[in-house]
């Protein structure tokens, strides 16, 4: 039997993060007797989807983590990777930070396809995020590709001319949407075990980081605890900055009503459980989760800076995180009734679906 041809995608990790969610979607439904996936990661200690991608038939590399200081022991990394690994159709960075120099590198040593993926339409406060930026701006003309999660993450990365004249291509990222759909027998049953019955659950799904916002969704659910006697706030996630919003919660008197419920993997189980989601992300590419809790049938309030792609359902809205957090308790609380339904029809036909897309993906892997 002919062997699949293999796709190295290349990611700081492979934890439970967006980006590596909607690849590992995608993995799981695309044809892996034509095509296999393989990963180079950025981080020395074993990932969420380590396990799984083994046993899918991926592999997996690692480079050290880029340092400023380290740029010449990071080139000379990737220089030795690829003088010893030919056999990639392509090469699908997704770590946009450092792909204007990796991906040329692919290039030299005789990798058919280099594509940038933009997954993000913002980056980190500070310095971190100004060397991010410089160090994006020569990748248009590093790549043979250039990919984005939407218009807003498209513009991000590689600019709004980029973008206007049609050298991007905006690909939404897919979900596995079925296992997401509203099942009133899962709700129950979960509410249960999490001891969240007759309780108005707020919910919430990402990872404890900067752009997340969490600070604010804590500072809007203690507005909201103090109108709602029953509500409990579900947060689901892990990251650099859980301890400090564990303190906050202290802090503004709402820990005994709030669950740090960390990675799971049946998260779909945690969205049935949830009776609003709140999402005030100060930026984002196209966040999957806010799709995954609208195949769930939630009513979702989202930040203004949102990709407005990521509105599917009539459930979703949104605001400015720059207005008071007492104005989304209200509009929360005065929208916390609706009738929760099946919306698998509506998230295929905005072409969220990832069975779809790896379709397309096959196509564009084999002709590459």
């Amino acid at each position: 039997m002919k062997e699949p041809i293999r796709i190295l995608h290349v990611l700081g990790g492979v934890s439970l993060g967006g980006a590596e969610s909607r690849i590992m979607d995608l993995y799981r439904c695309i044809d892996r007797e034509k095509i296999q996936f393989d990963f180079l990661v950025h981080q020395s200690v074993q990932g969420y989807y380590e396990e799984e991608i083994k046993m899918l038939g991926g592999r997996l590399y690692r480079v050290p983590r880029f340092r400023l200081y380290n740029i010449f022991a990071y080139r000379k990394a990737l220089q030795n990777f690829f003088a010893n690994h030919h056999e990639f159709r392509a090469v699908h960075g997704h770590m946009t930070s450092t792909a204007a120099i990796y991906l040329p590198i692919a290039k030299k040593y005789g990798i058919p396809m280099t594509i940038a993926h933009a997954r993000s339409a913002g980056v980190d406060k500070g310095a971190k995020g100004a060397l991010t930026r410089l160090l994006r701006r020569p990748l248009p003309r590093k790549c043979d590709r250039m990919f984005a999660c939407s218009g807003l993450a498209g513009e991000a990365v590689f600019g709004e001319k980029n973008v206007a004249a049609g050298k991007v291509q905006i690909i939404p990222n897919a979900i596995d949407v079925r296992p997401f759909c509203y099942r009133e027998e899962t709700r129950s049953e979960m509410r249960r075990a999490l001891s969240l019955e007759g309780k108005f659950v707020v919910g919430h799904v990402g990872r404890f980081h900067y752009a997340k916002n969490h600070e604010y969704l804590l500072e809007v659910f203690a507005e909201i605890a103090g109108r709602q006697d029953n509500a409990v706030l579900l947060l689901l996630g892990e990251g650099e900055r859980m301890a400090e919003m564990k303190q906050r919660a202290e802090m503004l008197d709402i820990a005994d009503k709030t669950i740090f419920a960390g990675n799971q993997k049946e998260t779909w189980k945690y969205y049935q459980a949830m009776d609003f989601f709140v999402f005030p992300s100060r930026f984002e590419g196209l966040p999957g989760t806010v799709i995954e809790a609208q195949s769930a049938g939630l009513s979702c309030l989202i930040s203004d800076t949102i990709a407005k792609e990521t509105v599917i359902t009539e459930l979703t809205a949104c605001k400015s995180i720059a207005e008071s957090p007492v104005k989304w308790a209200e509009y929360v609380l005065a929208n916390r009734e609706y009738e929760r339904t099946d919306r698998y029809e509506q998230i295929v036909a905005a072409d969220f679906d990832v069975r779809t897309q790896a379709k397309w993906y096959e196509q564009f892997y084999l002709n590459a």
